[in-house]
């Protein structure tokens, strides 16, 4: 592990400069430099001032974490057919329910449904790709065509239709998720 690269790094993410942090931990600028180019090596103590200075700790500075995959292909999406409900959900993200926001591509073919949703916390967002859905809120109705997009927060219970001739599909996404 390259200690100083890493100091480096966190001192860049707080927008502090050298002389800033070393001014936090009582220490000089030019052992902040030496650290950073790993030419000197802090005491647990002094590493220990400087992570505080830093915003973090040693147990969460020394925690590996690995580079999470930032873009996925059509192999790592997870479908699932619903019969009855005339739909395709796509989830195009794996494992996004750990994330903050969910996205997915539903497909709904022409007098199917999604499921209803009940009332939750959070946010949702979605555009029409191809087709045209009815977005049910409530008892409201709300008509969203191709290249439209709608964006809800969901007080009431809600789903989506496709009362039209042809195959509608739809990019949603919701925070929390909830899919």
């Amino acid at each position: 592990m390259q200690i100083g690269e890493k100091i480096k790094n966190l001192r860049i993410k707080n927008a502090l400069t050298q002389e800033e942090l070393a001014n936090r931990c009582e220490l000089t600028k030019g052992f902040i430099s030496q650290l950073e180019r790993d030419l000197t090596s802090p005491s647990i103590a002094t590493l220990v001032d400087i992570l505080e200075g830093l915003g973090t700790n040693l147990k969460d500075f020394f925690n590996e974490t690995t580079d999470e995959k930032i873009v996925f292909s059509k192999e790592d999406a997870f479908e699932k057919e619903n019969e009855e409900n005339r739909n395709i959900i796509n989830w195009i993200i794996p494992n996004a329910q750990k994330n903050a926001m969910e996205p997915i591509h539903v497909e709904i073919r022409s007098g199917g449904r999604t499921k209803e949703i009940p009332p939750h916390e959070g946010e949702e967002f979605g555009h029409v790709l191809t087709g045209q859905i009815i977005l049910h809120v409530g008892k409201d109705r709300h008509k969203v065509k191709k290249g439209e997009s709608f964006y809800l927060k969901p007080g009431k219970a809600h789903y989506l239709s496709n009362e039209g001739k042809n195959t509608a599909m739809v990019i949603w996404v919701s925070t929390p998720p909830i899919f």
